[in-house]
């Protein structure tokens, strides 16, 4: 019986950015699959084994993918060994761990524990059948990852797991890699920093003595790709596409690193690199891609690379697009377009709830204050549903505000619309770090900064807009707003600064964007 990847429910904040990940996979097997006939090049691992010569070639490949996420790849190699050498214990381990996808809270236990069985039916007998006992306590983790218990539960057991297993072998670099990501699995996906910063510190470690490791450079990625850490990420991040070039998630993981200091360039160049030769459609790498583009203000590549996407999905409005169409919108200024009319598509109600959102904020900002009211309604509606997850409750009551707030502001109540937006922001600041493209499509702190500059408050929404530039480094909107609202207050020092930023951002803008043209205007003005 097949077995689905079993998932806690989680903040939108995250599911938003995992959900895409249905078609990363895809991504995944299509390049490596070609590239399989011959030897892949995906970094330099090292795990001592007992498992026969003719089968470490395989092994290796299946370590090494695991470590870059491309688990239909390390299956296929790990199951490779296997048929080279039946008895070859850590084989059986390594497709076992590719049933549990750590940082994107996917764990298949059923299949893993399907995996084990064919090594021998159970613990014990796996136990005394593996050849060493270095390989018998690497068999005694997987266990306890798929043991008994809730998810959240053999999780932290496995942790202390790897602890152990780490502190019994401190020279095995596997056993440290595998310790830094059993502490960014550890919490179901919501982010907790001091688990994250100690993750970093281990994978960076192992970095620093094994500089070719695969999972050393990923691991510390993950650990620091929120915009406050993302410089301690960056060296890892200019390694890890060199170490594991043949793993499109390697390329497309240092951007994770790259988009958090608003290297806006080399987040395009990377995606590009990870997308490879396949049709462009709406997943996780193409996201990046496109919203990259937009803070280039390259407008005439975002848009033919968001409307090949709309053709590859044959009028399947899935969630990656609908959020490619958002960043489009809200980058551009483009909120006419017909794809905020179209119903609602069948979706799970907090990201119908999402939609209505930016459905509703597109009408405002076309002055359609009857269409706003209605998304306003069925937003109200659609709160009441048994069927919303509980933790998502502060994001849908910060999207809920900015909707108010955007619909306030197209009836002329400004002082209205500040109080719902800073609501917004209050409730946004509670949710985890951020990172990638912005899960709040429509930024509540950037929000508040506009609405305060248009109810005249100059000097308190240039604050708010270098507040979003800390949340958001390197964002253009915000270099625009701060500009404007900095001109605005006085301050001509740190609007020429923003100005300069916002340059250097849209040197290839195409066209130049009306805004822009305009701040010059007013910059060269005595």
């Amino acid at each position: 019986m097949r077995t689905a990847f079993a998932r806690r429910p989680i903040a939108l904040l995250v599911a938003l950015l995992l959900i895409s990940y249905s078609s990363v996979g895809a991504q995944h097997d299509h390049r490596s699959d070609a590239a399989s006939k011959s030897r892949l090049r995906l970094g330099t691992v090292h795990m001592p084994n007992s498992g026969a010569p003719a089968a470490q070639a395989a092994f290796r490949d299946g370590l090494a993918a695991l470590h870059s996420f491309e688990y239909g790849l390390a299956a296929r190699a790990f199951r490779d060994a296997q048929r080279l050498d039946a008895n070859f214990a850590l084989a059986y381990w390594g497709e076992a761990m590719t049933h549990t996808h750590p940082v994107w809270n996917q764990q298949a236990a059923d299949s893993a524990r399907g995996v084990l069985a064919r090594y021998a039916h159970t613990r014990e007998a796996r136990r005394a059948r593996a050849p060493t006992a270095r390989e018998a306590d690497w068999l005694d983790a997987v266990e306890v990852l798929y043991g008994a218990g809730g998810k959240a539960q053999r999780d932290t057991l496995y942790l202390h797991a790897m602890e152990k297993l780490a502190e019994t072998y401190p020279d095995d670099m596997e056993a440290q890699a595998f310790l830094a990501l059993a502490w960014l699995g550890l919490n179901q996906s919501i982010r907790a920093t001091a688990d994250y910063m100690r993750a970093g510190a281990i994978a960076a470690r192992v970095m620093q003595r094994h500089p070719d490791h695969p999972g050393a450079a990923h691991y510390v990625i993950h650990a620091f790709d929120d915009p406050p850490h993302a410089p301690l990420g960056l060296d890892a991040a200019r390694a890890y596409s060199r170490i594991a070039p043949d793993a499109p998630h390697a390329q497309h993981m240092t951007t994770h690193i790259f988009l958090a200091l608003g290297m806006w360039e080399e987040t395009v160049a990377q995606n590009v690199s990870a997308v490879g030769s396949q049709p462009w459609v709406a997943g996780h790498y193409t996201s990046w891609w496109h919203y990259a583009l937009t803070q280039l203000g390259r407008e005439h590549e975002a848009t033919a690379l968001r409307d090949s996407m709309r053709r590859s999905a044959k009028g399947v409005q899935t969630l990656s697009q609908l959020r490619i169409e958002a960043h489009h919108a809200v980058e551009f200024d483009r909120w006419d377009d017909s794809v905020f009319s179209a119903p609602v598509p069948a979706m799970r109600p907090d990201m119908r709830l999402w939609w209505h959102g930016m459905q509703g904020i597109a009408a405002a900002r076309r002055g359609d204050r009857a269409t706003s009211e209605r998304h306003v309604r069925e937003f109200e509606a659609l709160l009441k549903s048994p069927a919303l997850e509980p933790l998502n409750a502060p994001y849908r009551s910060a999207t809920h505000n900015t909707l108010l707030a955007s619909r306030a502001f197209a009836a002329n109540d400004h002082a209205e619309a500040v109080r719902y937006a800073r609501l917004a922001v209050a409730l946004s600041d509670t949710l985890p770090a951020d990172f990638g493209p912005p899960v709040f499509t429509m930024p509540p702190q950037e929000l508040l900064a506009e609405l305060l500059l248009a109810s005249g408050q100059a000097a308190e929404s240039q604050r708010a807009w270098q507040r979003a530039l800390q949340l958001g480094p390197g964002r253009s909107r915000a270099f625009a707003g701060l500009a404007r609202a900095a001109r605005a207050a006085g301050d001509h020092v740190v609007a020429d600064a923003a100005l300069a930023q916002l340059e250097r951002n849209w040197h290839r803008a195409d066209p130049v964007p009306a805004l822009l043209a305009e701040l010059r205007r007013v910059a060269a003005r005595p």
